[in-house]
């Protein structure tokens, strides 16, 4: 009976039951409020924000398609992996998680108040003996002098106390932190009124719209202000997020909510105009601050005002958060001079084209091409640094080399991207393009408008790719001596001219003739035919040409003499270039060069980017030659009802755990009774915990109190006071 009587005493966990008949009820709600259930759904929100990281959200179709595969993609779409956090089983998680700490602290919440309030006095003599930290002694002093000194003392260490007269003595019973239990309430309910303020700010209001009020993602292309109603959210939406692109001088006053199969146009209650886009440096080149000045009209009352928006300093107006999430080019106005690759002609015309539009392209040999103008960077800040861009141009054995490609891809976009301390410079403006023929196929282009330096010579880099899921792979063009890419061009359409490569071999057979040499007439011949031979292996045909033709034609020489043959091939070769771009300089009437170190250099890396340039793909080279540049500013807008809502669960979770961690419940037990001459008291201290200084609170405390209490009635007053 006593230790029934003690069992009681200790904080029951078990709740409030449920009253029912039914079984399956009971057991239901003593499933969905227990902690194995829902430590189970934070394990598997766990898990989701996982995937929800690893893998990029919200990204376009297309991409996932790239990256994984049909097969692949088509299952992680079903599961709704590439937006995991509005996908519904993760709302249901979320929804459960928020009914299992509701249930949870409906059924103990009252328990514990009652217990903060309760004194648990209904305890007896026998019980207190059950008690692991325990004390008895007797004092000479009286019942009452007993009484006094203890609660003189208790209330001196901070417990709260009550006296109980029971069974002929008197039960003195005292608590101290049983606000512990707080902690309890407060984080469960900050739980609870997180999980809340996520699903106000998830997209469980559009989704509702899109199951109950027939609002459907847009899936085409036009302008804004005439998409149907369908496709629309009203100012009334509750929730959003979403993002705008502003050009420098034009208004928007709507967002873009990107969907899995569209997007959905909000409706905002002002409109923005963008004045100005201000981008300041560091002296390294790279972006340090990013700000737009607009101006805000109010659609209701017509008032306008002015603001600047930065990173980490929104524009708050009418509930809604404008954040500066990013830049983007607002319809640059470019220029550019078109270099044709392929044929023997060095022609070139002159081209306009506009940053998100479209240029005809029509080439000599009647094949029509489209050019779609998709980026353009003013600056770009790349590592340079020699472990980090040793840049190698194509060749026949090893393709395109992707080190610089990747190097690139680190800086191109985010300015915020680089990570360690590198040789980090401004290499100038950038275009990227895309050219599309006539049925439909798109190869990517990325070219810089300046020259770069490259293992000591100045190279003007020229990308390619043939899907948005590789890296660029670069071309590298040897700059002349005007820092441009004409002698290059030259050389190139020379070496595709039968006409001048004749010229080139009957000039070198006459300059490399040894003197006094027999037969004159006869070596000159041979010099010439393999002149002839080298520039015409070297120019190709359709299937090959290049280094990659002369390793096909090296191959056919006996193994044994394949390098002396090389070495001859490549001297000739070497040599008879030379001629060709002295005799293509005289045909466009421009004066000879001297062959010293620095021409020499030119010749063979122009050598080099020939042969790579069968494998660039296009048939023709555009660059940039000037440009009117529109900047664009990319805001995000917010409506977070959630927000505060969230805040408000972040402080009673701070409380909460305060409480739990900081504030130890104690309860204390006295029972004293008369024996004989004196009084006889027996102590009982419980606790929650148990710890060293919980241990070492009982053995102070007991201390005092057998102090206190054993001392004459004089000497304890004094001690008291």
């Amino acid at each position: 009976m006593d230790n029934k009587i003690d069992s009681e005493q200790l904080t029951d966990t078990g709740g409030l039951k449920i009253q029912t008949r039914q079984a399956w009820v009971a057991e239901t709600v003593e499933l969905l409020s227990s902690m194995r259930f829902a430590i189970s759904l934070l394990t598997l929100i766990a898990i989701a924000s996982v995937i929800g990281t690893v893998l990029k959200q919200n990204e376009p179709m297309p991409n996932y398609v790239n990256q994984f595969g049909p097969f692949w993609f088509e299952i992680f779409n079903k599961l709704s992996l590439y937006s995991v956090y509005s996908a519904w089983w993760f709302l249901l998680i979320m929804t459960f998680l928020v009914l299992s700490t509701s249930l949870c602290l409906i059924r103990n919440a009252p328990k514990m108040l009652k217990d903060m309030r309760s004194w648990r006095d209904n305890v007896r003599e026998q019980s207190l003996r059950n008690f692991h930290h325990r004390s008895e002694w007797h004092s000479s002093n009286a019942r009452t002098q007993v009484i006094s000194s203890v609660l003189a003392h208790l209330g001196r260490v901070g417990y709260r106390y009550k006296v109980v007269e029971k069974d002929g003595a008197s039960l003195i019973v005292a608590k101290q932190g049983a606000a512990n239990k707080w902690g309890y309430i407060f984080a469960h309910s900050a739980i609870v009124i997180i999980c809340v303020g996520g699903l106000l700010d998830s997209d469980l209001p559009i989704r509702f719209q899109q199951w109950f009020m027939g609002k459907v993602p847009f899936e085409g292309s036009g302008i804004i202000a005439k998409i149907p109603e369908q496709h629309r959210l009203s100012l009334a939406n509750p929730s959003f997020r979403g993002n705008t692109m502003i050009p420098e001088g034009a208004s928007s006053s709507t967002a873009i909510l990107p969907q899995a199969t569209g997007v959905l146009i909000q409706d905002l209650p002002f409109t923005i105009k963008l004045k100005k886009f201000t981008i300041d440096f560091y002296s390294t080149g790279m972006p340090k601050l990013f700000a737009s000045d607009v101006e805000v009209t109010d659609h209701e009352t017509g008032k306008s005002f002015s603001s600047t928006i930065k990173v980490n300093d929104p524009l708050i107006y009418k509930g809604i958060a404008v954040y500066q999430s990013s830049f983007e080019d607002g319809g640059s106005r470019l220029k550019l001079k078109a270099y044709p690759m392929s044929g023997g002609s060095a022609e070139t015309f002159d081209l306009n084209g506009e940053v998100g539009g479209n240029t005809p392209l029509k080439m000599a040999n009647g094949i029509d091409y489209s050019i779609e103008w998709s980026g353009f960077r003013p600056f770009n800040v790349e590592n340079m640094a020699r472990n980090g861009s040793d840049v190698r141009a194509v060749n026949a054995n090893q393709g395109f080399n992707q080190q610089f490609s990747a190097d690139l891809d680190k800086h191109l976009g985010s300015a915020a991207k680089n990570a360690n301390n590198k040789d980090l410079k401004n290499v100038g403006p950038s275009l990227q393009y895309k050219l599309r023929d006539k049925t439909g196929q798109a190869r990517e282009f990325h070219n810089y408008m300046q020259s770069v330096l490259i293992d000591g010579a100045y190279m003007i880099l020229a990308g390619t790719r043939d899907s948005p899921s590789e890296a660029f792979r670069y071309l590298r063009i040897p700059a002349d001596d005007d820092d441009t890419v004409k002698e290059w061009m030259r050389l190139r359409a020379a070496v595709n001219n039968p006409e001048l490569r004749e010229l080139a071999a009957q000039r070198y057979a006459r300059r490399a003739l040894p003197p006094n040499v027999a037969n004159v007439e006869q070596v000159q011949l041979q010099l010439t035919e393999s002149a002839r031979k080298s520039l015409s292996i070297f120019a190709g045909d359709a299937q090959q040409a290049g280094f990659v033709a002369i390793s096909k034609f090296l191959e056919q020489i006996p193994v044994a003499e394949q390098t002396k043959a090389a070495d001859v091939f490549m001297k000739i070769l070497n040599g008879s270039m030379w001629d060709l771009w002295l005799v293509a300089r005289e045909k466009d009437g421009l004066p000879t060069l001297e062959l010293d170190e620095k021409h020499a250099r030119f010749l063979q890396l122009a050598t080099g980017a020939i042969s790579d340039s069968y494998f660039y793909g296009a048939p023709v080279f555009l660059q940039m030659t000037g440009f009117d540049e529109i900047k664009a500013s990319v805001l995000q807008v917010t409506r977070s009802p959630g927000k505060k809502v969230v805040y408000l669960g972040c402080l009673f979770l701070v409380m909460g755990v305060f409480a739990m961690f900081y504030i130890r419940e104690r309860r204390l037990w006295v029972w004293v009774k008369d024996n004989g001459a004196g009084a006889h008291a027996l102590m009982a201290l419980s606790s929650q915990r148990k710890t060293l200084d919980f241990d070492k609170e009982f053995e102070q405390l007991q201390q005092h109190l057998k102090q206190l209490t054993t001392q004459p009635a004089d000497t304890a007053k004094q001690d008291a006071s």
